[in-house]
């Protein structure tokens, strides 16, 4: 009977961590997961307790209480401060491949960005650095922040939107705005009027932030939907001038040369990355 109360318990955990992580940011009620289970809410509340304590020690998030007559339970993918850095490391060592050297001075990143294995785990960081701010929703302008953006909001469990660069007839009234590129061109943003619901805190998601045209863009068209940008996020950025960069925003990697002659790329962690782990580091 012993042996198979135990394995009855291992089931159960196995269950309940499953379920948790599938769907991180959603919360469940203990009556919920009791009743899927077929235990008694304390004795899932043990478990929910143990899940916790293995996953935080590991590294690998953390199951956080909410309180009240609607609380319960929900995982939070959050990336330690040595998984962040181990993170950053490793996409400098993908993407200082002299084979990523494209002619004109450019360095392919689109198998990294559209990889699920690197974007949720640039997602989960993301979302580990953001999430305090309280988003309401993700934004990010098509195509290639799309995938990175996702798994920021899975990660967050969150909506997501995206803009894009004409509005389309299928998603109904839009809101749209003109840019000026890095390179002097201007570009237009277009945004479906209910994607983003008026008072939302928005968290906005890109691959590559060069002058920061398009984060402000999209911050504009946040501010024209009676929405906020709470702080923005990006892959990879470069040297451009600070007063550009949007004042609340995280870059995991700056570029800093590309010499396609010398077969020579440039990368190290972005500055606003190295402060991120010295304020982690200050509140542990």
């Amino acid at each position: 009977m012993a042996r198979e109360a135990r394995y009855a318990r291992v089931r159960r955990i196995v269950g309940l961590t499953r379920r948790l992580t599938a769907a991180p940011g959603r919360l469940y009620s203990l009556a919920e997961l009791a009743e899927e289970t077929g235990a008694a809410r304390s004795t899932v509340s043990e478990d929910v307790a143990l899940i916790d304590e293995v996953l935080r020690e590991a590294g690998l998030g953390a199951v956080e209480t909410v309180t009240g007559a609607a609380g319960g339970v929900r995982w939070l993918d959050t990336v330690s401060r040595e998984r962040a850095r181990e993170l950053t490391q490793a996409l400098i060592v993908e993407l200082s491949d002299p084979g990523r050297l494209i002619p004109g001075g450019f360095l392919y990143m689109t198998d990294v960005i559209f990889s699920p294995f690197w974007a949720e785990r640039i997602g989960a960081l993301f979302a580990t650095r953001f999430l305090p701010l309280g988003p309401d929703m993700v934004l990010t302008m098509e195509t290639k922040g799309i995938p990175l953006a996702l798994a920021t909001a899975r990660a967050m469990g969150l909506p997501l939107a995206v803009a894009r660069r004409e509005s389309r007839v299928t998603e109904g009234p839009s809101m749209s705005v003109n840019v000026v590129t890095s390179s002097g061109r201007i570009g237009a943003m277009s945004l479906p009027r209910r994607a983003i619901p008026t008072g939302s805190r928005v968290l906005i998601v890109d691959d590559f932030m060069k002058g920061g045209s398009t984060l402000r863009g999209l911050e504009d068209l946040c501010r024209e939907l009676g929405a906020r940008a709470v702080g923005c996020a990006a892959l990879c950025e470069t040297l451009a001038p600070q007063q550009q960069r949007p004042l609340d925003y995280l870059a995991l990697l700056r570029l800093e040369a590309v010499d396609d002659a010398s077969r020579i790329v440039g990368l190290s962690p972005a500055e606003s990355f190295i402060r991120y782990l010295e304020e982690a580091r200050s509140d542990a």
